[in-house]
């Protein structure tokens, strides 16, 4: 007989269900969150298992890892569909959690979750960090400019390296204001510092990764917005067809359909944000900063006379979703002249 298996995961210990495909709890227990004692309990039943569930979540990959080298079939939930099937549920406790997770296997009813491979992991840690360090330097310069304005110094325009030269020049004759913003000044400085660092590590990155040099062909597309399509794809083969990347990314609008009543909204937002933020920065790299000529360049430009160029860069950066996977996919190569047959 086959058996399934929910894991309800949090910090220290997670919840363990298993049922057989009537439905009927066989065992249940709580372990400890690691992937070798979880493991080790379920070869210890002698049961076979169809599949064995758990949430997404910060701690999914690694135990996801874990017990699929243990030989089991792991299958990871998408939260949002993980809470509306769980929510139907009176009481909301770590057990019932399990037991829900444990049907939603039995019946088939889930929304699978890509893990990503260990490779893009390690890069995505490399991006978030260097997206850290540069929202905290930001977070200063806004801190620093807001507590000058109350003494009437308005710091003004000014790029991220000449930003403390202007600070120092605006507090020449006001030392003991200097010495208060000084310390800011100096993690600021370390900001900067450990940005470049790795900043270059992601550029070098990027170059060694035959995928990342190829979709930087791309007009638009530098080191950092591939690498961050690279992370956020992973495996192009999890898309059966180029056009739905776009979606996937939360590029497409929200449709609402009832009755008499049809919507079409704004563009659902879904997915991986940074992915997301990327494809727009390239969308409008290539139809503001770009000086050479291409079709997709001049179906955006077309688009921003009729509907603005706000929406121009979204669209653009939509196609430059499918535009990437495809490239990806088949080895091809970008068409200044002519509009990718994918792109349609």
């Amino acid at each position: 007989m086959e058996y399934y298996v929910g894991l309800d995961v949090w910090m220290k210990l997670t919840a363990v269900c298993i049922v057989d495909r009537d439905g009927k709890v066989v065992r249940e227990t709580a372990l400890c969150t690691e992937p070798s004692s979880l493991a080790s309990f379920l070869g210890g039943t002698g049961l076979e298992f169809r599949r064995v569930g758990l949430e997404a979540g910060p701690m999914s990959s690694w135990l996801h890892d874990g017990l699929a080298a243990a030989g089991l079939v792991v299958v990871c939930v998408e939260a949002r569909h993980m809470q509306a099937a769980l929510s139907a549920m009176r009481n909301k406790t770590d057990r019932n959690d399990a037991r829900g997770i444990a049907q939603m296997m039995r019946t088939g009813w889930f929304r699978r979750v890509h893990v990503k491979s260990p490779e893009a992991r390690r890069l995505r840690l490399l991006l978030v960090n260097r997206r850290m360090l540069v929202d905290k330097r930001r977070d200063i310069d806004n801190a620093i400019r807001g507590t000058l304005k109350v003494f009437g110094l308005k710091v003004g325009e000014v790029g991220r390296l000449g930003f403390e030269e202007r600070v120092v020049s605006l507090l020449a004759a006001r030392r003991g204001l200097l010495e208060l913003v000084e310390p800011m000044l100096v993690v600021r400085r370390a900001l900067l510092e450990q940005y470049d660092v790795l900043h270059r590590k992601l550029v070098d990155a990027a170059r060694k990764d035959a995928v990342c040099r190829h979709l930087m062909t791309v007009p638009g597309v530098g080191p950092v917005v591939a690498a961050v399509y690279r992370t956020g794809v992973d495996d192009p083969g999890r898309f059966a067809r180029s056009h739905t990347v776009g979606a996937h990314f939360g590029l497409t609008p929200r449709k609402y359909a009832s009755g008499e009543v049809e919507r079409t909204g704004r563009i659902s937002k879904c997915g991986d944000a940074m992915v997301r933020t990327g494809l727009y920065e390239a969308a409008n790299v290539l139809l503001t900063r770009v000086k050479g000529w291409c079709a997709l360049k001049a179906w955006g430009l077309r688009l921003a006379k009729r509907a603005g160029m706000q929406k121009a860069k979204v669209a653009v950066a939509r196609k430059l979703a499918v535009i990437l996977h495809r490239m990806w996919v088949d080895g091809s190569e970008f068409r200044w002249g002519k509009e990718s047959k994918a792109m349609a």
